[in-house]
């Protein structure tokens, strides 16, 4: 019986299943978001929430101290890349620093194609994606969504691939231009 056990195996023995955990924590962190199945994402949130808590308390008393080494010593047991331990100490952790917890927001995308396996979006809160970055338009970003409404509606719109803005329509999204059926063109050409 597995009474009081705390994490899953995720079908792999410990070794495996740790190497699988620091390198998506790596991923993580150095892109700030990945896609992977549901039960992935909910062993590595933990992982990478204790990861951002030990470099919050290794820049507590400032960057040069005894306490952020050690620090960065412990978070260096876990992620092998050097890059990504001083994005996590310079970038991350300062982000973090007013808050207590809840570093990862986890979206459920969907399913996969191959084998139906729920996929979620696994990213750090305060990333937020905008498109545009990505295709180097010098748009404007998008208005803040305000509430958890929102904000949700605006995560759903950027997965689906839309701007994330709300517009003028009552269905909150761009219609899109009506494309003519093949069907509909084939028995206009055939009389009947």
């Amino acid at each position: 019986m597995r009474h009081r056990v705390a994490h899953r195996k995720l079908g792999r023995v410990t070794e495996h299943r740790i190497s699988l955990l620091r390198n998506q924590a790596t991923a993580l962190i150095r892109h700030e978001r990945i896609q992977t199945t549901v039960p992935k994402a909910q062993e590595l949130r933990p992982f990478v929430e204790r990861l951002i808590t030990v470099a919050k308390r290794g820049l507590s008393d400032g960057p040069e101290t005894v306490k952020a080494l050690h620090a960065r010593r412990l978070v260096l047991q876990d992620l092998a890349d050097k890059t990504v331990v001083s994005k996590l100490f310079d970038t991350i952790a300062p982000r973090f620093e007013a808050r207590k917890g809840g570093y990862t927001r986890l979206l459920r995308v969907g399913v996969r194609k191959g084998d139906a396996a729920p996929v979620a979006q696994i990213e750090l809160v305060g990333s937020e994606y905008n498109p545009n970055l990505e295709q180097g338009t010098d748009e404007a970003p998008a208005p803040k969504a305000t509430g958890v409404r929102g904000r949700l509606q605006a995560a759903a719109s950027r997965l689906r691939g839309g701007s994330g803005k709300k517009s003028d329509s009552p269905g909150g999204g761009a219609k899109q231009p009506a494309v003519p059926r093949k069907r509909a063109a084939k028995k206009s050409q055939s009389g009947g």
